[in-house]
């Protein structure tokens, strides 16, 4: 009795089959029948591309577009977007702060101030991160000293490796934001010689839209130290921030190209490093 269901299940087996391999054909004759394509075949033999839609990506912002072209003159503009936003004419008092990456990028950005009217002064630390910057009041001491209307940071180069980041920064850079106020900022990212544990990635989701240039990823011609760009380089660094501006920072100042390659700020202090 048993053997007879068995043979009966075969035989109900082998005629789906045969249907179902059938309905897959384009077209199938049989006398003076004609099967066609089942419809669930054309779902099941449509090519993935055809089926499967691409992710979804979240639409990239203006900051982000701007940094993968952080080194061209051309202006991008995402729609829907605010920028770019009218250029602020008027001359500024600026306070540059930051790491030894000043010493090639005050020069530059000294003959943009001469150039076009405002004043410039810069605080060097050597060895400074948001870190040491952070648990301290040395920037507001500059700030009451020299009343800027404009502030430029270039920290991040001695952070460049730095295990959990996020935790151990976002404290410091509070205290730098709340130091700088309601005041323009404009922070200028570190020139990667190697990739980061996270600290541009840091700034950049922590930083208002507009305030942040991703130095990371351009060319840079270095010293004998592996890390420093060379003057000549740091120029075009600082050209490449002035070309960004326009069309991409939130507060965008009058910057012509300068006459002169360098010169110098009305102003530069430098503070040695911490002792350990």
């Amino acid at each position: 009795m048993k053997k007879d269901y068995y043979l009966l299940w075969l035989l109900l087996l082998t005629a789906f089959g045969v249907v179902a391999g059938a309905s897959c054909l384009d077209h199938l004759s049989i006398g003076s029948y004609e099967l066609k394509r089942a419809p669930l075949a054309e779902e099941l033999l449509q090519p993935i591309s055809q089926t499967q839609e691409p992710p979804h990506l979240p639409p990239a912002t203006v900051s982000q577009v701007s940094q993968a072209t952080n080194s061209a003159t051309d202006t991008v503009v995402v729609p829907g977007s605010l920028f770019p936003v009218p250029v602020d004419t008027t001359s500024k008092t600026i306070l540059f702060f930051g790491d030894s990456m000043l010493e090639g990028l005050s020069p530059r950005l000294a003959a943009y101030c001469k150039e076009n009217g405002h004043k410039l002064y810069t605080v060097i630390w050597y060895s400074s991160t948001t870190e040491i910057w952070g648990r301290c009041d040395t920037l507001s001491t500059f700030i009451r000293r020299w009343k800027p209307d404009y502030v430029v940071a270039c920290l991040g180069a001695n952070e460049l490796f730095v295990r959990d980041i996020e935790k151990k920064r976002q404290q410091p850079f509070n205290h730098i934001m709340q130091q700088v106020g309601d005041r323009p900022l404009l922070w200028i990212g570190p020139p990667n010689w190697k990739e980061d544990t996270g600290i541009n990635n840091f700034l950049a989701s922590r930083l208002p839209q507009g305030a942040f240039f991703l130095s990371n990823g351009m060319s840079f011609d270095r010293k004998s130290d592996g890390a420093h760009p060379t003057a000549a380089s740091s120029v075009a660094w600082m050209d490449s921030v002035v070309r960004w501006m326009p069309a991409h920072s939130n507060h965008p100042i009058k910057m012509d190209t300068p006459s002169e390659t360098r010169s110098r700020a009305t102003k530069v202090v430098v503070l040695q490093p911490l002792k350990k």
